[in-house]
């Protein structure tokens, strides 16, 4: 997700233009009597202006680097970078000199506290530091847009290795392609990503923070470790629903590929499972497929092929989703300024992105689209952050967000949630007649939690990483030994072979170049079905929790645009309750959703020997 003011608010990169930070310092100079609530009210003011205005011309020019990747492009998003963290960076040091002024009002408190912590990478005031920072992450992003891997001997790009990953059944290519991605792109930036740590903590210690991690872990209406402990607790809920499907899937690869490519005990080989990373199975669900139950009747990219989907087919069934729900249609804009598919002509970051350019109503996705099951709900999760973006849009500036960071990503997986079997048919997808029976449920459960449940350890760790990197525990010696004993502990994983010492398995991973806290994708899949259950309750579904469809449901959709329509001028309790009547994020309500496959996994599980 991108938006014109998360560019500036949360920017990773660093250095001001003369003219702006004169004008801050000069700011700042004639400040000499102590700070009152009238100062901190017109310091907000004044600082939501300059980074509303700073905000739209920056989102513009990331919007051109990452679509059009050059040396020149780089240089431009270096410079604005350079220039909106330092803005971030000032306006931060400026906030803090109001922590204890008496009389504040919530809403300038909470924006000083957002002003305070909502850097993504602080650069310090040192002479040199903001620019080498920029410089940094700038090439880290690059480097990554530009990475190649091999299948066969033949260089293959990010995009199109990671669907083959999907698709390969070899387990000699696919642990080529796993090897070759993870060493030629996360390599050679290991030394940058280690210097870039280091500057980033002087910068979060300026502000008042341990270190970068404790100043990310800030962000949550709640202390710093009190948001440790509270992943901690929301893994505790799921887990011995992941422990279930690791050991059968673990079973099912055994039997297709052996024991000397997968054991029967132990961890699973990382390649094996559909995705560089691990992080979702769905891809091999061919695989795993239970016998009877395993055929629900239907394949979704099958669907989209003889229907003759294309990208844009795609997205406009996104839209339509949103719509029937009583969303106003994306803008014309939308359509003429999204990228949708990879051009055949030059380098672009794949990755898909929600961009919201003007803080007002240019919003756009960036994708290179493929025409499958998982890019289908991938358009559903980036118009989430879209719609979201679009509802608060007439928020003041500092309130141009979620209200945390994992509600924008949960609600396109919410509405993704609602692509049951039934919702195809109203779209036209599917026939009605194959509809799979209730007997076929378990197919489907268990396609879903190969993606949602799968994806849940993963989503934990790749900050409990950085958090160990930015407080000094994970020295650069270590950076990938304690990459991958993190992925054994939590997921119950192991690379295909031997990682060198000064490999850099991180960096293979866009979000760690890209510096993009992580920890959003693990709260969003808990939410996504607090959200789900919620708007079914308001639909008066009465069924099965995992056949809900609220497609077409205005009072669902209303009741969720009141919601999305704070932004973040609330602390996030106060959002969760509106939409769902609850103050706690819980693991319940996917508990919930997946109890039919639980049952079912512990009966298929019996007798073998779990755990690794």
């Amino acid at each position: 997700m991108k938006t014109a003011a998360s560019i500036v608010a949360i920017a990773t990169m660093a250095l001001a233009t003369p003219a702006l930070a004169k004008d801050h310092e000069n700011d700042v100079m004639e400040e000499t009597a102590a700070p009152t609530a009238a100062d901190a009210q017109q310091f907000v003011a004044e600082t939501e202006q300059k980074l509303f205005d700073f905000s739209v011309d920056a989102a513009r020019i990331y919007w051109i680097n990452s679509n059009f990747i050059t040396d020149d492009t780089d240089a431009l998003a270096a410079k604005v970078g350079a220039e909106g963290t330092t803005m971030s960076v000032n306006a931060a040091l400026e906030a803090a000199k109001f922590n204890n002024v008496q009389g504040l009002d919530a809403v300038t408190r909470r924006k000083l506290d957002k002003l305070r912590g909502g850097i993504v990478l602080p650069a310090p005031t040192t002479e040199g530091a903001s620019t080498e920072l920029n410089e940094i992450a700038t090439k880290l992003n690059s480097a990554y847009g530009k990475g190649k891997g091999t299948l066969n001997g033949k260089e293959i790009n990010g995009s199109d290795i990671e669907a083959a990953m999907g698709t390969n059944r070899n387990p000699d290519e696919l642990s080529e392609m796993w090897e070759s991605w993870h060493t030629n792109v996360g390599a050679p930036m290991k030394d940058d990503y280690a210097r870039m740590v280091e500057i980033a903590n002087e910068g979060a210690r300026e502000l008042g923070f341990a270190d970068v991690g404790a100043m990310w872990r800030s962000g949550y209406d709640m202390p710093a470790d009190d948001f440790a402990k509270l992943t901690d607790k929301l893994w505790a809920q799921v887990k011995p629903l992941y422990d279930q499907l690791h050991c059968y899937t673990r079973d099912k690869l055994n039997e297709k590929y052996g024991d000397e490519v997968q054991p029967e005990t132990g961890p699973i080989r990382a390649d094996l499972l559909g995705n560089m990373w691990a992080q979702e199975w769905g891809n091999i669900y061919d695989v795993v497929a239970p016998e009877g139950a395993g055929d629900i009747g239907y394949d979704t990219t099958e669907l989209l092929v003889a229907n003759d989907y294309d990208a844009m087919k795609m997205v406009k069934a996104g839209e339509g989703f949103f719509s029937s729900l009583g969303f106003e249609p994306l803008p014309e804009t939308f359509w003429q300024r999204s990228l949708f598919t990879k051009p055949a002509d030059r380098e672009v970051v794949c990755h898909a992105s929600a961009w919201d350019i003007d803080n007002k109503d240019d919003i756009r996705i960036k994708m290179c689209i493929k025409v499958n099951g998982d890019d289908f709900t991938t358009i559903h999760h980036e118009l989430g952050h879209n719609y979201y973006q679009r509802a608060y849009n007439k928020q003041s500036y500092l309130h141009l967000d979620g209200a945390n960071d994992g509600f924008h990503e949960a609600i396109g997986d919410a509405i993704a949630l609602s692509i049951t079997p039934e919702y195809l048919v109203q779209v036209g997808l599917l026939d009605a007649d194959k509809v799979p029976s209730a007997d076929k449920d378990i197919g489907l459960l268990l396609r879903q939690a190969m993606d949602k449940v799968a994806f849940l350890p993963f989503g934990l760790l790749v900050d409990k990483w950085r958090w160990g990197v930015f407080e000094g525990s994970i020295q650069p010696d270590d950076y990938t030994s304690a990459w991958h004993g993190l992925k054994l502990d939590y997921q119950g994983i192991a690379p295909p072979v031997d990682r060198p010492a000064d490999a850099f398995d991180p960096g293979a991973k866009y979000h760690i170049p890209g510096n993009t806290p992580y920890s959003r994708y693990f709260l969003a899949r808990i939410l996504q079905f607090q959200f789900y259950k919620a708007a079914c309750d308001e639909a008066g579904w009465k069924g099965p929790l995992h056949r809900c469809s609220f497609y077409g449901n205005e009072q669902v959709g209303a009741k969720l645009n009141a919601m999305l329509e704070m932004g973040a001028s609330k602390p996030w309790p106060d959002a969760l309750e509106a939409f769902t009547g609850t103050r706690e994020m819980d693991g319940s309500a996917m508990i919930s959703y997946f109890a039919p496959l639980m049952d079912w996994l512990k009966e298929e599980n019996r007798g073998k020997a779990c755990g690794w």
